[in-house]
């Protein structure tokens, strides 16, 4: 079973992944569980976020493996993926500014970024396994004066429909709140 949790800017969709990866670890013995990093420290204060992440996420789910996999999470997924290991990627956002505004280099074109998406799918729609999703929720604002914003919110948007086409649970955290929007309660 795939599942989607979106979320704003510290909604706790992070802290609900890991919720849902411990109670995946405690069903079983034989289940595992691997955290998919997709963030990159560009800065000073980045780098701090990450830490903490990595902190807190070893005190609440010490049995959590992290990978950092900024922009290959389809060949993550389709080495790792089976049955008894569940992945978490946290997150599609940080996944997509890698792609699309990386810190060095200039960003894929859309031909790029289609084949990029392309083999994401394509993995998750072959994973042995569960995988289970984290992503900001940022297109309910108002549309961004600049054109490449304009052009990221339109394919995170995109993105995020079609993971949520191929989960079979999608969750929304408002103030630290799920609230089921796709799949069984």
């Amino acid at each position: 079973m795939h599942s989607l949790i979106l979320g704003g800017q510290k909604s706790g969709k992070s802290r609900l992944a890991e919720q849902q990866a411990a109670a995946w670890l405690a069903a079983a013995p034989h289940h595992r569980a691997t955290l998919v990093a997709t963030a990159v420290a560009g800065d000073a204060e980045m780098a701090a976020r990450i830490a903490r992440h990595q902190a807190d996420r070893a005190a609440r789910v010490p049995a959590l493996a992290t990978l950092e996999a900024p922009v290959d999470v389809a060949g993550v997924i389709a080495r790792l993926s089976t049955p008894s290991h569940l992945l978490v990627v946290d997150c599609l956002t940080l996944w997509l500014t890698q792609h699309l505004m990386p810190l060095h280099g200039p960003g894929l074109d859309d031909a790029a970024m289609a084949l990029e998406t392309g083999a994401l799918l394509a993995a998750l729609q072959q994973a042995g396994g569960p995988v289970l999703w984290v992503s900001n929720e940022i297109g309910l604002g108002i549309s961004p004066l600049g054109s490449e914003v304009r052009r990221f919110l339109d394919a995170l948007g995109l993105l995020h429909q079609q993971i949520a086409a191929r989960c079979s649970r999608v969750q929304l955290m408002v103030a630290g709140c799920p609230l089921l929007v796709k799949g069984p309660a």
